[in-house]
């Protein structure tokens, strides 16, 4: 095998890119909801059921993504979801009506978001590398962060000084942006260019072969695969659908601006990227399943704390912590999708596993939003996401890394 610079790392570098855009129209919804809610009759409720409808198509829009994505390559499926988004944010910023609203901001961007923020990662990873698969997803899932960084202070002084509007062109224009460096250094797999997966054996193929045929008829009868989407259906509940949708307003409701509540949220996201980081290479090193028990009960408390943030000094402490394991949940979650349903399933069965989480968020979004209208407070929405955190923890142990039918279809294909 010629030795020398790894094409792969190039493919990472432009997915982590594609990742970090796609993270930032997905943090829009929190970032804009203080300036979205000033509209003539859009209501905190209002507003937050769009972000929800949003959030169910990007997580469904994951295994259809893992599925085009074997049949019409990476790179297509990855302009396709740029080209939507780009267009469905600039028209957003026209919209006058909740429902378009709705269509759009919500519907449309979280469709073109949705095929590749899920499942693009964990597929790249898998396709291209054998060594350092989880440090690969843990890169990706700190690009995840680092959009929420970038992005998050600077839509929400967008949405202040300019409008909410001005920060939906502005994602609009970067999403068609990423077209061109797409088209040209994003590869399907090691085989366009003639190379293996890094660290593959002489035995392995560089193409990836495509997903068994019925892998989710024989999951789904798994519970494994249900004690995986339900963890991240938790997961997804208590991160980007609560704390993601609804942190600056419960800050500007505890006395912070929005622009100081957003700070608080971009440090968040700088513990995150480390946190992701370090959870990839933790997961190359140590049992997944130990890792989300650690994970999920750190963010428990973290979120049983949050109630009783009021200065800065504790927002700053509340944003360490829950950034810490904010996205580091994904790389032992992948990791045991693989290692039980096969690496050339990842796609497929972790986009499930992903709605789930979506789902999870969705519902989280909205009914954190009823609380706020209800009571007044978040306190109550809080406390129950931090308890049901804990338990995901320890149900996480549950999962088995292996099962019989993990490689068998394969096995079966290759005696055939």
């Amino acid at each position: 095998m010629r030795r020398g610079f790894f094409y792969g790392w190039v493919v990472v570098a432009v997915t982590a890119v594609v990742v970090l855009i796609t993270a930032g129209v997905r943090s829009a919804p929190g970032a804009f909801l203080l300036s979205m809610t000033a509209e003539p009759g859009w209501s905190t409720a209002s507003v937050s059921f769009a972000a929800a409808a949003g959030l169910v198509v990007f997580g469904i829009a994951g295994p259809v993504s893992g599925s085009l994505m074997g049949r019409i390559g990476v790179r297509n499926v990855v302009l396709v979801s740029l080209a939507l988004t780009g267009a469905a944010l600039l028209a957003t910023s026209l919209t006058r009506e909740i429902w378009q609203l709705t269509l759009l901001f919500g519907l449309l961007s979280g469709l073109g978001t949705g095929l590749v923020a899920s499942v693009l990662g964990p597929t790249v990873a898998a396709r291209w590398f054998v060594k350092d698969r989880g440090l690969v997803v843990g890169i990706f899932g700190a690009s995840t962060s680092a959009g929420q960084l970038v992005f998050f202070p600077v839509l929400t002084a967008l949405a202040v000084g300019a409008g909410w509007r001005t920060g939906a062109i502005v994602l609009g224009v970067l999403s068609l942006a990423l077209l061109l460096p797409a088209i040209l250094w994003l590869k399907n797999d090691p085989a366009d260019i003639g190379a293996r997966p890094r660290g593959a054996t002489d035995g392995e193929i560089a193409h990836v072969k495509p997903p068994d045929r019925g892998v989710m008829g024989r999951a789904i009868r798994t519970s494994d695969f249900w004690f995986l989407a339900g963890t991240f259906f938790i997961c997804g509940a208590t991160s980007n659908g609560l704390v993601g949708q609804h942190f600056i307003p419960h800050a500007v409701d505890h006395g912070f601006t929005p622009v100081a509540a957003s700070t608080a949220l971009a440090v968040m996201g700088v513990f995150n990227f480390i946190g992701t980081i370090g959870s990839g290479w933790l997961t190359d090193r140590v049992d997944p399943r130990k890792l989300l028990l650690v994970y999920y009960s750190f963010r428990g408390v973290s979120l049983l704390f949050l109630p009783f943030v009021h200065d800065t000094m504790t927002v700053a402490a509340f944003a360490v912590l829950f950034g810490l394991d904010y996205i580091a949940t994904v790389p032992p979650t992948v990791a045991l999708v693989a290692d039980r349903f096969g690496r050339h399933n990842v796609g497929v069965v972790y986009g499930w596993v992903f709605a789930a989480h979506m789902l999870g968020a969705a519902i989280a979004a909205w009914v954190a939003g009823i609380v706020r209208e209800s009571v007044g407070d978040y306190a109550a929405a809080f406390v129950a996401a931090g308890w049901i955190a804990i338990v995901a923890g320890f149900a996480a142990l549950m999962i088995r890394r292996k099962g019989p039918d993990a490689e068998a279809p394969a096995a079966a294909s290759a005696a055939a």
